[in-house]
């Protein structure tokens, strides 16, 4: 570029526009109401040459003045309510000017000129002072009435407004437009504030509540063990130890018979309904686990002592273990694998399901089945457990140390029920040996001082009703056999059609025989179940099912000919079945315990907690259900007990004590068939039906024929039979009679002429009530 082209375009440098007071561009007669906050002297000594103290001292004042501002607004900020606005520094940018290099043109070079400038010079700076100072009080004045912020802007940008209030005139309605339109920015942008505030708010409670149930969930899976309490006997300490025994096929009212002695101290010594019901079919398999899980039958998955599983394709058979002792068949947690998880160790003599290996977790001792195992033996057992050294013993090894659950189960009363009648002298005899056992083990257990520390629980699964050849009902003459493709328990029949297009006429069809032969009840599982059966909720149960009336059997012709049988006079065996209504009075089991765990009055009676309606009568019932005894002898142990269908827990609340007037009266037992008094010949069998041996298994499950001549039994058969005066037994009563035969026909007879006439279906259900 040449020098006349650089000459002719100047280049200015940036701001040079912005105004044109500086030193290089003054025009006096604007700098008198220019807004700048300088005058041509201050300029003239900018732009002279300077030394570095004539610098510092001028930029000492203008700091000096600036902060006597900033100073002052500062205060007047924060004595104001409700400003909350912070205001920048006014002088920020006022006093940041930009300075020209000054023009090459010195003006006029005459002195005369030069003096009369100088005077026109200093009066114009006198008027610029002047005014700076009346603004500056302005200023002041301004801010101290809350109008700073607008002030600030005008500086912070280097004028002030025309009109402003700084200026010659006013417009605060102008600023008071922007006050409002800021405060409503400010506003806006604070809910934007506060609304994100309360979201993150939320989201942190909401992992705050998943940590705390995460956290929650594993503290449960770890369940950690209460502090056991130990007891002492003298001579070892024993941590809470609980015994339970089962004696299966102890009906209740078998402890009013006089033939008990020690059972009936027992339930004075300790505390006890007046009966426990069974589960619903009132069978050994399905009650035993039960007793042993708190779950409902339909919950477990034992549905019977023989039932066909469609999902496994395979049938469960009570009797063979190669087709019950396999985990799949078991659901729910037994007794022995909630306490074993726990580090409690467990001692499992006999009891049905404790050889299959559930849930993979076996007892620390187990005694597997033995049908011919004697009393005294089991006795001998229990004691010899007790004997072993416990947790207070450094040296003892753990595999031998003491278990605090044992559970036995006894079946002797369930055998002789099945093989001569509840009623028989046989019966009698067993009772009393059973008796005699728990005699023995209660004197053992005050031998070594533990009556007041070890807990013993006494329990049966279900009663005994005598049967007859008079009470069967031949399924062959009710429906088609071809028709079905397996049969499901017994002496209550299960039936699963081949097709299941033949479900509803067979139903059909049964349902009217039912009615005409009114001694059995017809329920299809998916629809008129009862629902205080709690038999309907799993696959395993049949979808058809024929109740028989309480000492009534289904039979086959090929397993009992019933027409013949009664033509020949041959007697019907067993003598003796469970397996109906599990709340018919001959089902009743029994519940005793005493121990520590249970600190209640001798004799105390449980408190009854749930009521039902009688199915004939609508009479108050009350009844305790076998389902509780998981969860009480669970906390006898201080175990934490699995989710299951019972409710009642430790402590029991009894309501009074045991009187001949709370004794239920004694049901009246069906009676015999005519041929049983008798000896006559029996029906040949035919040996390719499999049955089981009645006293070889814990519960027949199929009928016996005797095979030879009937022989009424005398006391000198049995072993330690008590002597017999000869005299009838007591029974009778109200009870007894509504139990009868008679009027149990004429009642069914009546309900089922209600179910017709108001269109409901045959069912004997009871009907549940408020407590």
């Amino acid at each position: 570029m040449t020098p006349a082209a650089d000459m002719t375009s100047p280049t200015l440098s940036p701001g040079a526009e912005a105004s044109f007071l500086t030193p290089s561009n003054g025009n006096d007669d604007r700098s008198i109401h220019s807004e700048q906050d300088t005058d041509s002297e201050d300029d003239s000594v900018l732009g002279a040459a300077r030394t570095s103290s004539d610098i510092r001292e001028h930029d000492r004042k203008v700091l000096l003045d600036e902060e006597e501002l900033d100073q002052m607004l500062t205060e007047n900020r924060l004595g104001r309510r409700g400003s909350g606005l912070a205001l920048p520094n006014p002088f920020k940018k006022m006093m940041g000017k930009t300075y020209g290099k000054g023009s090459a043109e010195s003006g006029p070079s005459s002195e005369s000129l030069s003096n009369n400038a100088s005077s026109e010079e200093k009066e114009r700076r006198r008027q610029r002072r002047a005014r700076r100072k009346d603004k500056k009080d302005r200023l002041v004045e301004a801010a101290a009435h809350g109008e700073d912020r607008g002030l600030m802007y005008e500086m912070e940008e280097g004028f002030l407004k025309e009109g402003s209030a700084t200026g010659e005139s006013s417009n605060t309605d102008d600023l008071s437009d922007i006050d409002k339109h800021e405060h409503s920015g400010n506003d806006k942008s604070k809910r934007r504030k506060y609304g994100r505030m309360c979201y993150i708010s939320v989201l942190i409670l909401l992992a705050f509540a998943l940590l705390a149930l995460g956290a929650w969930k594993l503290s449960m899976g770890r369940r950690k063990i209460p502090v056991q309490t130990m007891f002492n006997n003298g001579t070892a300490l024993f941590a809470p130890t609980t015994i339970l025994i089962s004696l299966d096929g102890f009906r209740a009212d078998f402890l009013q018979r006089g033939i008990t002695p020690r059972l009936n101290s027992f339930i004075a010594e300790g505390i006890s309904p007046v009966y426990m019901l069974p589960s619903f079919p009132s069978v050994t398999f399905p009650n035993h686990y039960t007793l042993a899980t708190g779950l409902y039958p339909e919950s477990h998955g034992i549905v019977g002592n023989t039932f066909w599983d469609p999902a496994l394709k395979r049938e469960f058979y009570y009797t063979d273990p190669s087709r019950s002792m396999q985990p799949e068949w078991w659901g729910g947690e037994p007794i022995w694998v909630t306490a074993e998880k726990q580090g409690i160790r467990t001692a499992i003599h006999m009891w049905p399901g404790s050889e299959a290996h559930i849930l993979d977790l076996e007892p620390s001792f187990l005694d597997t089945f033995k049908s011919k195992e004697p009393l005294l033996g089991k006795v001998d057992r229990v004691l010899e457990l007790l004997d072993k050294p416990g947790q207070e013993d450094e040296s003892a090894l753990i595999a031998d140390m003491r278990p605090q659950l044992i559970a036995a189960y006894v079946p002797n009363v369930d055998s002789a029920g099945h093989k001569y009648g509840p009623n028989s002298t046989e019966m009698r005899a067993t009772i009393s040996s059973v008796d005699k056992m728990l005699d023995q083990l209660f004197i053992g257990l005050e031998d070594r001082n533990l009556t007041e520390v070890v807990n013993v629980v006494i329990v049966s699964d279900h009663g005994m009703a005598t049967t007859s050849t008079d009470r069967l009902i031949q399924l062959d003459d009710l429906i088609d056999l071809n028709l079905i493709e397996h049969t499901d328990g017994w002496p209550l029949y299960g039936l699963r059609p081949k097709l299941a297009d033949d479900l509803m006429p067979l139903y059909d069809k049964l349902t009217a025989a039912a009615k005409e032969h009114g001694s059995f009840d017809v329920y299809l599982r998916d629809t008129n179940m009862p629902e205080r059966y709690h038999f309907s909720k799993n696959e395993r149960i049949a979808p058809l099912w024929i109740v028989p009336n309480t000492g009534w059997a289904i039979v086959t012709k090929e397993e009992f000919n019933v027409a013949t049988a009664k033509a020949e006079g041959t007697e019907y065996h067993p003598k003796g079945l469970h397996g109906y209504d599990h709340e018919n009075p001959l089902m009743r089991a029994i519940f005793i315990a005493r121990g520590p765990a249970f600190p209640h009055s001798p004799n105390s009676r449980v408190d009854p907690f749930r009521k039902f309606l009688h199915p004939y009568l609508s009479l108050p019932l009350t009844r305790v259900e076998n389902i509780e005894v998981y969860n009480i002898v669970c906390d006898s142990l201080n175990l934490v007990p699995q989710p299951n269908n019972g409710t009642l827990r430790l402590p029991l609340k009894p309501v009074g004590t045991h009187s001949p007037e709370t004794t239920p009266e004694e049901p009246m037992d069906p009676l015999p068939s005519a041929a049983s008094s008798t000896s006559v010949p029996t029906s040949t069998v035919d040996p390719s039906i499999d049955r089981p041996v009645v006293s070889d298994v814990p519960g027949i499950d199929r009928p016996v024929i005797s095979q030879g001549p009937t022989e009424t039994p005398t006391t000198s058969n049995v072993p330690g039979a008590p002597e017999t005066t000869g005299e009838p037994e007591a029974g009778g009563g109200f009870w007894d009679a509504l139990d009868g035969d008679y009027l149990a026909g004429k009642l069914e007879e009546f309900r089922n002429w209600l179910g017709g006439f108001f269109g409901g279906s045959n069912t004997a259900g009871q009907k549940e009530v408020d407590k």
